[in-house]
């Protein structure tokens, strides 16, 4: 009875540990690699668009994290030059420094003795190149974050239509080895493209964050460099 028992367990502790060793060489580059053509393109194209985004996030965000530096006392040396009359010192002082901040500040200095209405158009007008060229191609993450999905579901309806069709042409037989290929191919490009999509959706956000708060420190400087102007002599 004993050996009997052992006879019946063995055989299904060997399907066991086979249906295990399969599962565990389940990979993704097999996934990519059994996906025919048209899944790898497209997961070609996710690559692309995800080097992209990475891409453009670390230099904007480099490029962001150098515009908010401003020096604490940059405003206070400003008044006191000003004060002074010495408006070319203040303008080195504000080559020096070579920020959003100190650009717009130069830009006001350059046109003191004009109107005071003038001045404030020359500052804004500065103000939006400034904020331009912070913002310069993050409008291309935020484009990737949408199109990254839309091409993973691509990839699905793909893998549908290629799946669909091998079961119509194996005579009408549904084999679900072959219908479980096709949607493990067609679910790894829709994964492939939430991952980018969050990836950059996530990344656009948080340049948008950073921009907005080195917006407001130009526009605080600007209040405070005006008030400067209307203080009585």
């Amino acid at each position: 009875m004993f050996l009997t028992m052992l006879q019946v367990v063995k055989p299904a502790q060997d399907l066991l540990e086979n249906s295990e060793s399969q599962e565990k060489t389940l990979s993704v580059y097999k996934l990519i690699m059994d996906g025919g053509l048209g899944g790898q393109i497209i997961i070609g194209i996710l690559f692309v668009l995800l080097a992209m985004a990475l891409y453009i996030y670390f230099e904007r965000y480099f490029a962001i994290r150098a515009a908010a530096k401003v020096d604490k006392n940059f405003m206070n040396q400003i008044k006191e030059q000003v004060s002074k009359g010495n408006l070319e010192a203040a303008k080195l002082l504000c080559a020096q420094d070579n920020s959003p901040t100190a650009r717009l500040i130069e830009k006001g200095i350059s046109r003191i003795g004009k109107p005071l209405e003038d001045i404030n158009t020359a500052i804004e007008n500065a103000g939006k190149l400034e904020i331009y060229n912070l913002e310069k191609n993050v409008s291309i993450l935020a484009t990737i974050s949408g199109a990254a999905p839309m091409l993973g579901f691509l990839g699905t309806v793909i893998g549908m239509i290629i799946a669909i069709h091998e079961i119509a042409n194996a005579g009408g037989q549904i084999d679900i080895k072959m219908l479980s290929d096709g949607l493990y191919t067609a679910m790894t490009t829709t994964v492939a493209g939430l991952i980018v999509g969050i990836i950059a959706y996530v990344a656009y956000n948080h340049l948008v964050v950073r921009t907005d708060k080195v917006v407001y420190q130009m526009e605080a400087k600007s209040v405070e460099f005006l008030d400067l102007l209307n203080e009585p002599v």
